[in-house]
C-alpha cells in the first residue's frame, strides 16, 4: 500500500501525524470550508459531514495503488498527488496568509504547486522565473530534478481534463510538453507518467468519466509527450465544448448560436478571451440558455479587460446557486429565475457599449480582482439584502405554508411575468402532467385544418407531437411568452429530432411573429385562463379585455376559412345554483378559509353549515375545487389561477360582440373532465343545497370558431 494511504488511513483512526513529514495532509484536513466543484456533488449536506478533498485524494491514490507502474512512476505520480489539492486546504487565517506571499488559492493547481515550490525550499513568489532546477540546486535542495518535474505536474495538475472541456488553452500544459527537450523525462516516460495521473484524477472523480474521455485524453497526451501542443481551438469551439451538458439535453448550439448573431451579438468579444482558464464555469453556469451564458461571458470579457488576465473564477456563482432541497442538491430557481431577466433585460448593443447594467435596484454583476491575484478575476451576482432575504425566507418557507406568500413576495419585488415563470420546484412534473393530458388534446386534430397551426402556450409540447406525428402535412409552431418553456422545447426538438417549431412571443401580438392571414389554425388549449389571470389589460388583470385581445389577435393572423380552436374552463348556468361541499380530510376547512384569502380573482362565497361542511355558489366551488385536486405543491401557482371565466351563454355573446359577423361558431360544447370525480371521491362529498349527493358540474368547454362569412 502507498504510503500516503497508509498516513490518511492512520489519520481517519484518530493517529498522531507528525507535521513535519506530512505537512500536505495537514494543509488537507485543516480545511475550514469545503472547496469543491458541485458539479457531480448530490446533496449539499454531505459537505457538512466528511472532507470532500481528503476523500478525492484517498480515491485518486487508491486507484494509484492499483495500477502496475514501475516505482519511479508510481513515486512521481503519488506525490503529484498528494499536493494537487493541498491549495483547497488551510485554515481560514493560513489561506489568508497564503495569498499576503502570492499563492494563488483559487487556482488551485498554480496554488498547490506554489505550495509544493515552497515546501521544496523554494520561493513560492519566484515560482515561475528560472531557470528553476539550477535555483534548487543553488540553494542546496536535494532531487532536485524529482522536485522540478512534481511541481510542473501539479501546475498542470487536471489540465488535459480542462483541455478537453474547453476552459483552458492548449498552451497552458507547454511545461509539460518541454520537459523531456530539457531531459527531466523521456517521452516515454512522461507519456506513462501523464496516463497514470490522468487516469487517477479523472476515474476519482467519476468511473465512468474517464471511460468516455480516455481516448481522447490518449490523444492529447501523445502529442505532449512528443514534445507539440494542440492548434489552440477557435473560441466558437471552445465555448462548444464548454456547453456539452446543455447540449447532451438538445441544445442546439450551432442554431441558438447563429439566432444570438442575426441578434446583435458581437462574437468578436469573446476571442479576447482566448488565452483564459475559465474555473467553474460549467458548474456555475450550465442550467442557463445559451444566450444567457454568452452574455455572462461578454459581461466578464468586458469588464476585466484583456491584459495580464489569466484566469476568471465562477466559484462564487456555482457556490451560490445550488443548495439542498428535500435533501438533493437543487438549482437555486429564485436565484436563476432573477438572474434570468436580468440578463433578459440586457441587449447585445447595450453590452458591447459598456451599458451593461439593467438598472434592477436587487441585483448587479461584480468582476473584481483579489490584491495579490492580479491575473484572476472573480464573477458573480450581487443581490441587494432586500432580495437576500426574501430569498432566504422563500427556502424556508417551503417548509411551511407561507410558501404562496413568500413567492408571490418575490414576483413582485422583481417584477416577474408568473405566467412567464410558471413553475419553480415541480417544472418537470407539471410539464409532464401536461403531456399526460394527450388523449384529451388528440380531439383537437380531429378540427385542425390547412398546412400552418400555432400552437399558443404549448407546455411541453404534447400538441405540437400530437399534430406531427398524425398530420405530417401540417407545420406546427408553439408560440410560448416563456423563454424557460421555449428553451425546455427547443432542447426537446433537437433531442428528439423533431420537425415542429417553437418561437418566443406574446399571444395578444400574433402578428408581430407571423404574417397576417398566413395561418390556417390557432389552438388555445387550456390557456385563455393563464392570460385571464395573468396578464394585465389597461392595468387590471382577470380581466375579460385580455382574453379579447388574444382571440382578436389570432383572427388577425388566421387565413379566410381558418380556425380558432378553444379548449379551456367553462362556468355553470345558472350562476346563482349553490353547492354543499363536505370535507372528508381534517384540513380540508382550512384549506378553503386559506383560499379564499388568497384567490384575487373574485371574492370567493362560502358559509359554514356544519363541522366540515360549507354552502357555496355553484362557482366558487368549483374554483376552489380544481385548485384542491392539484394538491399542496402546487398551491402557490393554482391559487392565481381562475379556470372558469364564462357561462356558456355569455362566452357565445362574447365571441360574438368580439369577432364580429366573420366569426362563425361551428362547434360548442361543455364537460366534466374525466379524472376530476376520481381525484376528489376520497376528499370531498358534493350534495345539490338541499343536502343531496349529485356530480360535480361541468369543467371545461371545446370551441371551433371558423372566420368568414355564412354560406348564402
Amino acid at each position: 500500500m502507498l504510503k500516503s494511504l497508509q498516513a490518511i488511513e492512520a489519520y481517519r483512526e484518530g493517529d498522531y501525524l507528525p507535521e513535519e513529514e506530512l505537512v500536505w495532509l495537514k494543509y488537507i484536513v485543516q480545511a475550514e470550508m469545503p472547496i469543491v466543484n458541485l458539479e457531480r456533488v448530490e446533496s449539499l449536506r454531505e459537505l457538512d459531514h466528511r472532507n470532500p478533498v481528503l476523500d478525492y485524494v484517498e480515491r485518486s491514490l487508491r486507484l494509484l495503488d492499483s495500477l502496475p507502474l514501475s516505482y519511479w512512476i508510481k513515486e512521481l505520480a503519488e506525490e503529484t498527488l498528494v499536493w494537487s489539492e493541498t491549495a483547497k486546504g488551510g485554515t481560514s487565517r493560513q489561506r489568508r496568509k497564503w495569498q499576503e506571499e502570492g499563492i494563488n488559492c483559487f487556482a488551485h493547481n498554480i496554488g498547490s504547486a506554489q505550495l509544493y515550490w515552497q515546501h521544496a525550499g523554494g520561493n513560492a513568489a519566484a515560482v515561475a522565473s528560472g531557470p528553476q532546477a539550477a535555483l534548487l540546486k543553488a540553494a542546496g535542495v536535494a532531487h532536485a530534478e524529482k522536485i522540478l518535474i512534481v511541481h510542473r505536474l501539479i501546475e498542470t495538475h487536471g489540465l488535459l481534463g480542462q483541455q478537453i472541456r474547453g476552459e483552458v488553452p492548449p498552451n497552458v500544459n507547454r511545461p509539460l510538453a518541454v520537459m523531456v527537450e530539457e531531459g527531466l523525462l523521456t517521452s516515454d516516460e512522461l507519456e506513462r507518467l501523464l496516463f497514470a495521473l490522468n487516469h487517477c484524477i479523472i476515474g476519482a472523480v467519476s468511473p465512468v468519466l474517464w471511460q468516455e474521455v480516455r481516448s481522447e485524453v490518449m490523444e492529447l497526451i501523445a502529442v505532449i509527450a512528443s514534445g507539440s501542443l494542440d492548434t489552440p481551438l477557435p473560441m466558437k469551439e471552445r465555448l462548444h465544448r464548454m456547453r456539452s451538458g446543455p447540449i447532451s439535453r438538445g441544445e442546439d448550439f450551432a442554431a441558438e448560436w447563429s439566432r444570438l448573431e442575426q441578434e446583435g451579438m458581437d462574437s468578436a468579444l469573446l476571442e479576447s478571451m482566448q488565452p483564459v482558464t475559465f474555473w467553474y464555469v460549467e458548474s456555475a453556469l450550465q442550467t442557463f440558455s445559451l444566450e444567457q451564458f454568452l452574455k455572462v461571458l461578454v459581461l466578464a470579457a468586458q469588464g476585466s479587460g484583456s491584459s495580464g488576465l489569466n484566469h476568471i473564477s465562477f466559484e462564487a456563482v456555482m457556490n451560490s446557486i445550488y443548495y439542498d432541497y428535500k435533501g438533493d442538491k437543487k438549482i437555486n430557481v429564485y436565484k436563476k429565475r432573477i438572474i434570468e431577466k436580468y440578463l433578459s433585460e440586457l441587449s447585445w448593443q447595450d453590452i458591447a457599449a459598456g451599458n451593461s447594467t439593467s438598472g434592477n435596484p436587487h441585483l448587479i454583476h461584480r468582476l473584481r480582482r483579489q490584491k495579490h491575484l492580479q491575473d484572476t478575476v472573480f464573477f458573480d451576482f450581487e443581490f441587494s439584502p432586500a432580495a437576500e432575504k426574501l430569498i432566504e425566507f422563500c427556502i424556508e418557507a417551503e417548509k411551511s405554508a407561507l410558501y404562496e406568500r413568500a413567492v408571490l413576495l418575490l414576483f413582485d419585488l422583481f417584477d416577474l411575468r408568473r405566467d412567464a415563470f410558471d413553475r419553480f420546484h415541480n417544472e418537470d412534473s407539471y410539464l409532464s402532467q401536461m403531456n399526460d393530458t394527450a388523449d384529451y388534446k388528440a380531439v383537437i386534430l380531429d378540427y385542425v385544418t390547412g398546412s400552418k397551426v400555432l400552437d399558443i402556450g404549448p407546455g411541453g409540447g404534447v400538441l405540437l407531437d400530437l399534430i406531427e406525428e398524425r398530420m405530417p402535412a401540417v407545420t406546427p409552431v408553439g408560440i410560448d411568452i416563456s423563454s424557460n418553456v421555449v428553451e425546455a422545447l427547443r432542447q426537446r426538438k433537437q433531442r428528439e429530432g423533431r420537425r415542429w417549431e417553437v418561437l418566443q412571443g406574446d399571444a395578444l401580438n400574433l402578428k408581430d411573429f407571423v404574417e397576417t392571414g398566413s395561418v390556417d389554425t390557432v389552438i388555445f388549449s387550456s390557456i385563455l385562463h393563464e392570460l385571464y389571470s395573468y396578464v394585465p389589460m389597461n392595468g387590471v388583470k382577470f380581466n375579460h379585455e385580455t382574453v379579447a385581445a388574444a382571440l382578436v389577435s389570432a383572427f388577425e393572423v388566421l387565413a379566410e376559412g381558418g380556425r380558432i380552436i378553444i379548449r379551456d374552463g367553462i362556468m355553470t348556468e345558472p350562476e346563482t345554483m349553490q353547492r354543499r361541499i363536505r370535507f372528508l380530510e381534517q384540513n380540508g376547512l382550512a384549506w378553503l378559509e386559506r383560499y379564499a384569502g388568497d384567490f384575487a380573482g373574485r371574492k370567493i362565497q362560502y358559509e359554514v353549515v356544519g363541522e366540515q361542511e360549507v354552502l357555496m355558489p355553484v362557482n366558487d366551488a368549483m374554483e376552489f375545487l380544481y385548485t384542491y385536486t392539484w394538491g399542496e405543491e402546487a398551491y402557490v401557482h393554482e391559487v392565481q389561477e381562475q379556470f372558469g371565466y364564462f357561462t356558456p351563454e355569455q362566452y357565445v355573446k362574447f365571441i360574438r360582440e368580439r369577432l364580429g359577423e366573420q366569426a362563425q361558431i361551428e362547434v360548442f360544447r361543455h364537460y366534466l373532465q374525466e379524472g376530476y370525480t376520481l381525484a376528489l371521491q376520497e376528499r370531498v362529498v358534493i350534495m345539490d343545497e338541499h343536502g343531496n349527493e349529485t356530480a360535480l358540474p361541468d369543467s371545461t368547454c371545446f370551441m371551433v370558431i371558423r372566420k368568414g362569412h355564412e354560406a348564402g
